[in-house]
């Protein structure tokens, strides 16, 4: 009974957290969390209610304000996906009540602020994009630069995601934060770079979707669009980014400040890569003195694994304990016509290993 009600309460402060994530992308992006607190965004009112909101990202809520709600929808594809990709780290993308949603963790320049903001800046392009193919915007629809025949012989038709559109936006909305605060300081171009990074996960894995035309079937004549590929994959990419962030340090070149790798032998960083200045910490220890760092007290974790998810290293060496609990999983499933799946309930118990 208490296994249930633990699972119960983490679904709970789940879809809390989610319900929280919806007012502004980390800084910009991130913490359009608080968004669910006004409802939709309807008029140029509920724009200046937004907390954490600059100036400049106030006047363009105003003046797209039909944009923002996929904004908000962006935000919280974000935590999601940053949530799904963490799950078996020290760090699991925790979020909080607060402004920052993230906590301190995003205000230092370490590898996982670089995913966040990436992330961040990925989701509002790619649910920009979506609104526009889904005619929910005036602004903008499908992309009809894509037309006539390809080289290939194929007819460009259909719908093309308008992924221009969609990150020109998330350009202006969530770079204008690091904007304006100049881009001498290397934080600020720590951001811009990782921001751009995560838009590239989209641009760079477009992908090309037909359809045949024919009698039965044949494809005598096939029609194809451009569509993005699912955001999925899009965190896959930023993710594997991460695991091979680069460390950089700002130097001046000329009379321009750029960042470069602080190991000289490594090899310069592209602008699919991710960078980040600081350190992580070990997230071992709940640091009252850093929101976001809850330590892994608690945490699930895999007794036969050897990699992060493995009780040595998600416990930090402070052992785990075991307990048996009782799980209802589906068995014996039969498919019956037409057209649905019938299963049984079959009770089993397994090891559940959290840390000490």
């Amino acid at each position: 009974m208490v296994f249930y009600f633990t699972i119960f309460l983490k679904y709970y402060l789940l879809l809390r957290c989610k319900a929280e994530f919806s007012a502004s992308l980390l800084q910009s992006s991130v913490y359009l969390a608080k968004l669910s607190s006004v409802g939709s965004i309807s008029d140029e009112e509920t724009c200046e209610k937004l907390r954490g909101l600059i100036q400049r990202q106030v006047q363009i809520c105003k003046r797209n304000v039909e944009v923002m709600d996929a904004v908000r929808r962006g935000a919280q594809l974000a935590i999601d996906e940053c949530q799904f990709q963490f799950r078996n780290r020290r760090w699991n993308c925790s979020t909080l009540e607060s402004v920052p949603v993230f906590g301190k963790v995003v205000t230092q320049g370490t590898r996982e602020a670089a995913f966040v903001y990436a992330i961040s800046a990925a989701s509002v392009a790619f649910a920009v994009t979506r609104a526009c193919s889904s005619g929910e915007l005036d602004k903008c629809g499908c992309d009809r630069n894509v037309h006539g025949v390809s080289p290939e012989g194929f007819q460009w038709s259909g719908c093309s995601d308008n992924i221009a559109y969609g990150v020109a936006f998330s350009q202006s909305f969530v770079d204008v934060r690091e904007r304006s605060k100049g881009q001498s300081s290397n934080r600020a171009l720590m951001n811009l770079h990782n921001n751009e990074a995560g838009r590239k996960a989209i641009l760079n894995h477009m992908r090309v979707e037909c359809k045949c035309h024919g009698v039965s079937g044949s494809c005598e004549v096939k029609t194809c669009w451009k569509a993005m590929p699912p955001f999925r994959k899009v965190g896959n990419v930023i993710k594997e980014k991460f695991d091979g962030a680069t460390e950089v340090e700002l130097r001046k070149v000329g009379t321009t400040k750029v960042l470069v790798p602080r190991n000289s032998q490594f090899k310069p960083h592209t602008d699919e890569d991710l960078v980040y200045l600081d350190p992580s910490p070990d997230f071992c220890e709940h640091d009252p003195r850093t929101p976001g760092i809850l330590g892994t007290a608690g945490r699930f974790c895999n007794k036969t694994s050897k990699a992060i998810d493995g009780c040595e290293l998600m416990c930090c060496g402070r052992g785990f304990h075991t307990e048996e609990v009782e799980v209802i999983d589906r068995c014996s499933c039969k498919f019956h016509w037409c057209c649905y799946v019938k299963c049984k309930q079959c009770r089993k118990m397994v090891e559940m290993h959290t840390c000490r």
